[in-house]
């Protein structure tokens, strides 16, 4: 099992643990699910934020890295969540970061002038 299976699998086991069941969702409970997990990576995001010296006026702050190393993780947890709410596996995953890594290359090379929404139909 690689790497990125074995933390679906983690991410799955401990979802369950606290009561989260992700299969066979309705379209409204995955939606509901979706919003669930997009909120808590904001806040995520926000805690993330709060561990870089980001007030220019203040001088008490500190770049807390190991803090943000944990935000970081925190943040994979919930996004990996959210993979699994829309049906993906780390298989799914890794195609698609795939496939949407070569199209982002592809705007560098023509200069990304103008936005193309069906660039990424395919993936």
């Amino acid at each position: 099992m690689d790497k990125l299976e074995e933390i679906f699998r983690l991410q799955a086991e401990l979802n369950a643990r606290i009561g989260v069941h992700l299969e066979g969702l309705d379209e409204a409970e995955k939606g509901r699910w979706v919003l669930n997990y997009t909120r808590a990576m904001q806040q995520e995001m926000a805690e993330l934020v709060d561990s870089v010296p980001w007030k220019w006026w203040a001088r008490y702050q500190k770049f807390d890295e190991q803090n943000a190393r944990v935000e970081v993780v925190d943040l994979f947890h919930f996004l990996v969540s959210l993979a699994q709410t829309l049906g993906m596996t780390a298989d799914d995953v890794y195609a698609a970061y795939l496939k949407k890594n070569a199209v982002n290359h592809q705007r560098q090379e023509t200069g990304y002038a103008r936005k193309d929404e069906a660039d990424s139909r395919h993936i």
